[in-house]
């Protein structure tokens, strides 16, 4: 599994000698947001999708929660806080990915 700190040094390397706007214009995400997750900071759902994929990265190598289908990790939605655990985060997660299955399958 991937750590946030590690996709951070991730993003640096691949970036390179790439400044930080130009490489979130190919990523197609601001300056700003690219500089937080290099800097360990969760971005929000579709930016961290935006990332692995530039990245060449499976987002759950990165989460550490399960892959539905193509049905992006909910957890990444919450913010990194310590009130947060990622333990936490991941467990409610799955707690609403299997809600999401739930009703879907009432369909």
């Amino acid at each position: 599994m991937i750590t946030l700190e590690s996709l951070g040094r991730m993003i640096a390397k691949r970036r390179g000698s790439q400044g930080l706007r130009a490489a979130a214009a190919e990523i197609g995400i601001s300056s700003a947001t690219l500089s937080r997750v290099e800097n360990g900071h969760l971005p929000d759902l579709e930016n961290f999708k935006k990332i692995c994929d530039w990245l060449g990265v499976d987002v759950s190598a990165v989460s550490g929660a399960p892959r539905i289908g193509q049905q992006a990790v909910a957890h990444v939605h919450f913010k990194r806080k310590k009130e947060v655990s990622q333990e936490t985060a991941l467990a409610l997660a799955e707690m609403i990915l299997a809600a999401q299955r739930a009703a879907s399958s009432r369909r």
